[in-house]
């Protein structure tokens, strides 16, 4: 606190130094400036008088509140002191003015400045953020400007001065046409044939001009199309000048020589001027072309690089691909007519169509082979632009890089494979399309279809109708209204050995879709003496076939090594020194692969412009009618495919394997135990049984049969085993199928289902190790002879007495029918006996005499019993032979035994206790009944075994094997086309494909108007 002494002067002086202040200074209040007593003193005159309540110490913290207040009027007593006082301080005064205006404009700037920020800052709120828009637009474009140096590109291009250097002197050329028409202005032919030239010129100009708008390669196309029409304006004439002169007259005047060598002198040198300037644009052209097709690349790549950041849009050309390709397996099946466009290339073989077709695509893509057939079925390539010169199959996911040697090789060698393997057996070519998708930087834009070569002759290892199988091939693509004909005619052989021409002449008369293509130029203007005979072949007087345009191409030196650039350089190389361009002969725009290109490539679009809509309108209807046809044969039934059908089947017959699984195990196993039974009873009872019952006592019959068992059990016996099992699964899996079938199933699946059934049991093999462990089990179950109560005593009589009185009923069928009827027969049904029945019957008689004489016979007759029952039937006058004796003997004493064997059964039935005590002090012998207990135990405990491997193990391997009987089936179509018929089936085809080539062609054509 500010601490003044007791001599302060007045009490203004002491509130101004309040508690409040907060600041300890000793300092004396006399020793204060005197500037601020005096702006406090003169408050108030008298000392006593205290500050205004409402004046806080908060004040004192504000420069404002030190500020000087309005002095108060002075008192009328205060005399001349108080006026001195005022006078004295009115420079105080004066600054403390001053002070308060830059207080006041300080405070206005930093009260404006707040202000303004924060206005900014609400301003700035209320924008929207813009980043979130960065979407719409590529991101190509955001980096472009890092990947591309446009100021380094601007550099590069020509400056216009030199452009204007190498544009021709017009006023020369000016001249020199002023004076060719001063030459032709005596003739009146003369004038309408540079008329229409100038019309001509004018409207190709207009054409060009809409086609090439900005940019300076198309200025320089445009410079080029003038001096072609310059060049034909004075081709024209020097024809009218040459027609327009006189008959040469037998002694010329010296002038009228001068005059006629200067005027050719003068035309020899415009066109000298007019080739040297097509060349130096020529090269201009190419070198601006390459640095655009580098720049494309780069924005393609670019491009492709943010494919997986943005939905993939396709291509027009791939849209209209697959049409096609649908389309191609649509005819295939279906036979309908497909009109869209596609440029199909035919040709003589060996006359370069392969090789026109690669040059086009810019890569060596196909196989090759001297003078023999390598074309063997039809090839659809689609040509489109790509960041990277790439191939690709239509049903292969393998990209092949063009540009890489090893790619290549694998790509003609997968061409000839697919080739090959499309020919059956017997044939020398296939009409099955290979389809083949090309695409790099700079490839013009269409779908071409190269053809088997059209032959004259069938060689020596060809099937006899190639020849007419080609010839009908090439008749189907060419028909079509929209196709455009692309035919390839060898320079290097004689015109008069064409074939292909003939044939194009007959599809097209024409020639508003051909196109004509001259190959091997270069061996042409070798070999031919006279070189206008190629002139006359690009004009179209040669061959009788129109055409809508003409040229001449050079397709390397016929060497397979040779690469595309090389055949490139070497093809301009011939055209820029050859004769036939340098005298007029050929037209610039006439001559190399890639004017050929640009042609073929803005022909199709306008064909396909002219004509997909029409197509569009042919399917409507079509779709309309098979929609029709449908909804009254089958209204109430889906619209399902062969392939859905399948996929419908295919969960059915799934279904009803899995139904194994919940068979009950008590059902397996009684089933099994019944299978099993019946398949080895006949072996039991006569091989096992029979025998030991002619023993004399229990123990060789019990000997007897433990060896025959255990002989049984180690050869046969788990390997009927196991038949029995596989043929219960079968007829258990057959048996599910029947009743799934009878719940409202659809027959349509019955051929499939049927199918899959056979297949999957011929593939299902049972596990070879449950045959050694089957053994180990029979076994040891058989072995066993401990009957342990009186149920199972019983149950085993019961199975004895069942088993007999079965064969027994079985040995008297058998005795009837080789007796004959009886009397009760005879009489009531009218029925008589056989001779041989009544042999037979006489025969039974005598042997049953026998039987009841001796009444434990044995089981065989001896020989003399045999003559002695031969002799007392031939004393009754019957002849018989011995060994119907023994066979008629055979069936009566197994009849004989059984109806014992029964009788013994029904004895043991109260011999359980003696089994007990092993029939000691008993007469009673059961061991047979102990034989059936054993038997009946093993056929339990095997029917048991293979229950538990049937569902534990066998049941999930047939489900296994159906499935991958069905995934088989899936993926044969010609397998699912003969098990799924029916012309519901084919309406459901035609209905899926028709709708589906509708709707692509919509997209196309939707596509297509907005590239217009």
């Amino acid at each position: 606190m500010l601490r003044v002494g007791s001599k302060a002067a007045c009490m203004g002086c002491r509130n101004l130094v309040s508690s409040n202040m907060g600041v300890r200074v000793r300092v004396p209040l006399q020793k204060l400036h005197s500037l601020s007593c005096a702006i406090h003193h003169r408050y108030s005159r008298n000392t006593t008088t205290q500050r205004p309540p409402h004046r806080t110490a908060a004040r004192y913290f504000t420069s404002m509140s030190r500020l000087p207040m309005q002095p108060p009027k002075p008192h009328p007593g205060s005399g001349g002191h108080s006026y001195q006082q005022q006078r004295s301080f009115w420079v105080a005064r004066l600054a403390a003015r001053l002070l308060r205006l830059r207080y006041i404009l300080l405070g206005t700037a930093v009260g404006g400045g707040y202000t303004a920020k924060k206005t900014y800052d609400e301003w700035k709120d209320m924008l929207p953020d813009f980043s979130e828009y960065n979407w719409v637009i590529p991101d190509f474009v955001w980096e472009l400007s890092e990947q591309i140096d446009l100021d380094k590109l601007a550099k590069a291009l020509p400056e216009m001065e030199e452009i204007a250097k190498l544009l021709p002197d017009l006023d020369k050329i000016g001249q020199n046409f002023t004076f060719l028409k001063s030459l032709l202005s005596s003739e009146t032919s003369g004038g309408p044939s540079l008329k229409a030239t100038d019309s001509s010129a004018a409207t190709t100009h207009d054409v060009s001009d809409k086609q090439y708008k900005k940019g300076l390669l198309g200025e320089l196309i445009l410079i080029q199309q003038q001096i072609q029409q310059h060049e034909e304006e004075v081709r024209r004439a020097a024809e009218a000048n040459s027609a327009r002169l006189p008959a040469p007259e037998p002694a010329p005047s010296p002038p009228q020589q001068t005059r006629k060598s200067s005027d050719k002198e003068k035309t020899d040198q415009l066109q000298e001027e007019l080739l040297r300037t097509q060349l130096k644009y020529q090269r201009m052209l190419e070198r601006l072309e390459k640095e655009n097709k580098e720049l494309r690349k780069v924005v393609l790549q670019k491009d492709d690089k943010g494919i997986h950041q943005r939905k993939v849009k396709k291509s027009l050309i791939d849209m209209y691909s697959e049409v096609l390709d649908i389309l191609s397996d649509y005819d295939a099946n279906y036979n309908t007519q497909d009109h869209l466009p596609r440029v199909v290339v035919v040709g003589d073989q060996s006359a370069g169509k392969t090789s026109v077709l690669e040059m086009i695509a810019q890569a060596r893509i196909f196989p090759r082979g001297s003078g023999e057939m390598m074309t063997r079925s039809p090839v659809k390539v689609t040509l489109s632009e790509g960041p990277h010169h790439v191939a690709m199959f239509k049903d292969s996911g393998r990209e092949f890089d063009l540009n890489k040697e090893e790619d290549l090789a694998a790509l003609r060698r997968e061409i000839e494979l697919r080739m090959r393997k499309s020919v059956k057996e017997g044939q020398t070519v296939s009409a099955e399309t290979i389809s083949l998708n090309v695409k790099g930087p700079g490839i013009q834009r269409m779908v071409l279809v190269d053809l088997p070569g059209v032959i004259s002759t069938v060689t020596t290892g060809m099937a006899t109708d190639t020849k007419e199988t080609i010839f009908s091939m090439s008749k189907a693509y060419m028909q079509n209204p929209n196709a455009i004909i692309l035919c390839i005619q060898d320079g290097s052989i004689d015109a008069e050995r064409s074939i292909v021409t003939d044939l194009v002449s007959q599809m097209d008369p024409q020639g508003k879709r051909t196109i004509f293509v001259l190959t091997k130029v270069d061996l042409a203007e070798k070999n031919l003496a006279s070189p206008s005979r190629i002139q006359q072949i690009v004009e179209g007087k040669l061959f009788p076939m129109k055409a809508l345009g003409y040229f001449a191409v050079v397709t390397g030196k016929g060497s397979s090594g040779e690469s595309i650039d090389s055949i490139k350089e070497y093809e301009e190389d011939f055209f820029q020194n050859s004769r036939l361009l340098r005298d007029g002969m050929l037209k610039a725009h006439q001559v190399t692969t890639k004017n050929l290109s640009l042609a073929v490539s803005d022909c199709f679009w306008k064909m396909v412009r002219e004509s997909v809509e029409q197509q569009a309108d042919v399917f409507k209807a079509s779709r309309f009618n098979l929609e029709t046809e449908w909804k009254n044969n089958y209204p109430r039934l889906r619209e399902l495919d062969r392939n859905e059908l399948f996929e419908k089947a295919k969960n059915e017959i799934l279904d009803e394997v899995i139904s194994l699984s919940q068979v009950t195990p008590q059902h397996w196993e009684a089933i099994l135990q019944k299978k099993l039974w019946e398949r080895v009873s006949t072996h039991v009872i006569e091989n096992i049984y029979l025998p030991a019952a002619q023993t004399t006592d229990s123990g060789t019959f019990n000997t007897t049969v433990d060896i025959k068992l255990k002989q049984w059990t180690d050869k046969q016996l788990p390997h009927k085993a196991l038949e029995v099992a596989w043929e219960t699964l079968q007829e258990e899996f057959a048996r599910f199928i029947a009743e799934y079938r009878g719940k409202d199933q659809d027959d349509i699946f019955d051929k499939l289902k049927e199918a899959v059934k056979d297949e999957s049991i011929k593939r299902h093999k049972w596990n070879e190790r449950a045959m050694d462990s089957l053994r180990v089990i029979q076994h040891n179950a058989l072995e066993d002879r401990s009957i342990t109560d009186k149920p199972q005593w019983d149950a085993a009589i019961q199975f004895m007495e069942e088993t007999l009185q079965s064969r027994l009923k079985d040995t008297e069928s058998v005795i009837r029918d080789m007796v004959g009827p009886d009397w009760k027969e005879r009489w009531l049904h009218w029925r008589s006996r056989t001779p041989d029945q009544h042999i037979r019957n006489e025969t039974k008689n005598e042997l049953d005499r026998l039987l009841k004489l001796h009444d434990d016979h044995t089981a065989y007759l001896a020989n003399d019993e045999v003559t002695t029952v031969r002799k007392n039937l031939e004393g009754r006058t019957v002849e018989v032979d011995p060994i119907l004796i023994k066979d008629t003997w055979h069936q009566l004493y197994r009849r004989h035994f059984l109806q014992k064997a029964l009788t013994h059964c029904n004895l043991c039935k109260r011999g359980f206790y003696y089994y007990q005590r092993h029939f000691v002090d008993s007469e009673l012998e059961c061991s047979d009944v102990v034989l059936f207990w054993r038997i009946q135990r093993m056929l339990g405990i095997t029917a048991n075994t293979l229950r538990q491997q049937l569902t534990n193990t066998e049941v999930r391997r047939l489900e296994k094997n159906v499935k991958e009987v069905l995934d088989d089936f899936g993926e044969d179509m010609e397998k699912k086309t003969q098990l799924i018929t029916g012309r519901r089936v084919q309406l459901a085809e035609d209905l899926k494909k028709v709708r589906e080539i509708q709707e692509k062609l919509e997209a196309f054509i939707e596509a297509l108007h907005k590239e217009k």
